[in-house]
């Protein structure tokens, strides 16, 4: 079967087609996105209006490029999925719009699905089917979580999740005290390597003995550096950018990998996938793979391009319910920016 998904949930427009084996297996056929990162790049962060109106822009030429990439037509696709939420209202009305169309047109089943079980299926497009139970750790620019996954397509739970800012959020704000570019993520992650991950002791939010075992907290890290920065201005002296950044960067590095390395332990769990933008961050790969191993834990992470928001990794959550069994989501569905991670499908 051919699995056409959609994702508007943000500022990314993508669309992804894979094809469902009998067996379960799922193999990508195309993976087309279109950003709009840079009409927003002055503004230092999303602004929702802009994002609505790119991806009524962007949606029918991503479709178009993507059943190119394949080789299908639009009549070859047996079923659509499309990110339902959470996300921004506007943005997540653009997709699913534009699937219920198309679904409609066709006389196909569409699903409606959640946009964080995409980013824990979109690992299954390169290291195959998850195992049973697995800990997924997702952190990217809106979320950062850790996810009990007993069954893709019928049951993951939250375990913990931030109180407060996202690690990607936190990323962003901290570019900006440094003058950095936006997003975040990217030129921190490569100044870091210039600097020393020690020479500034940041805090590591939520790691008391009375704190959530399995929550985060990021803005206390936020509000740290900023006041190191205030501080080292006023004394007139030159800001070691490089070192603010390798020492933040570990701080949050340092929360994440600790967190997810113990829940799995304490859960039993062999198995830990770490997915969404941050994913991409090597510090928070390098230093989760040496944990991993210190523990006997396997450790998943999705190529940069899986780990960011895009279509594929909706197609690969369609595919997991088609081959589940489970029923497609009646039409008179509309967006939902509050959906909660445990409501897989509607």
């Amino acid at each position: 079967m051919i699995i056409l998904g959609i994702e508007s949930s943000c500022d990314e427009t993508g669309v992804g087609i894979a094809e469902l084996g009998a067996d379960g297996s799922v193999r990508l056929l195309a993976d087309q996105v279109a950003s709009s990162v840079g009409q927003h790049a002055r503004f230092g962060g999303v602004v929702p209006e802009i994002a609505s109106r790119a991806h009524l822009e962007a949606m029918r030429p991503t479709m178009d490029r993507a059943l190119a990439e394949s080789g299908l037509a639009l009549s070859d696709v047996d079923a659509f999925a499309v990110t339902r939420g959470p996300g921004l209202a506007g943005a997540l009305m653009v997709g699913v719009g534009a699937a219920k169309a198309y679904a409609l047109a066709l006389g196909k089943p569409c699903y409606g699905v959640n946009h964080l079980a995409g980013h824990v299926a979109a690992d299954t497009l390169q290291h195959g089917s998850l195992p049973s139970p697995c800990l997924a750790l997702l952190v990217s620019g809106g979320h950062t979580q850790l996810l009990l996954v007993e069954d893709l397509a019928g049951k993951i739970t939250e375990l913990g999740s931030t109180i407060d800012d996202a690690a990607g959020e936190a990323y962003d704000k901290v570019a900006r005290l440094l003058e950095l570019p936006y997003p975040g993520g990217p030129p921190i992650d490569k100044l870091a390597a210039e600097g020393d991950p020690e020479a500034i002791a940041f805090p590591r939010g939520m790691t008391g003995p009375r704190d959530a075992r399995h929550d985060f907290s990021f803005s206390g890290l936020k509000t740290a550096v900023a006041r190191w920065v205030e501080r080292a201005e006023a004394a007139g002296e030159t800001v070691p950018v490089a070192d603010v950044a390798a020492s933040f960067q570990e701080a949050v590095a340092d929360v994440l990998t600790m967190k997810a390395v113990r829940a799995a332990e304490e859960y039993g769990i062999g198995t830990l996938l770490i997915s969404g933008g941050v994913a991409a961050n090597s510090r928070i790969s390098g230093l989760a793979a040496q944990r991993c191993a210190a523990a006997g834990i396997e450790l998943r992470v999705p190529r940069p391009r899986l780990c960011t928001d895009n279509g594929a990794m909706i197609a690969a959550l369609g595919a997991a319910l088609v081959h589940a069994g489970v029923a497609p989501t009646a039409m008179e569905f509309g967006a939902d920016p509050a959906m909660p991670v445990e409501l897989i499908s509607l």
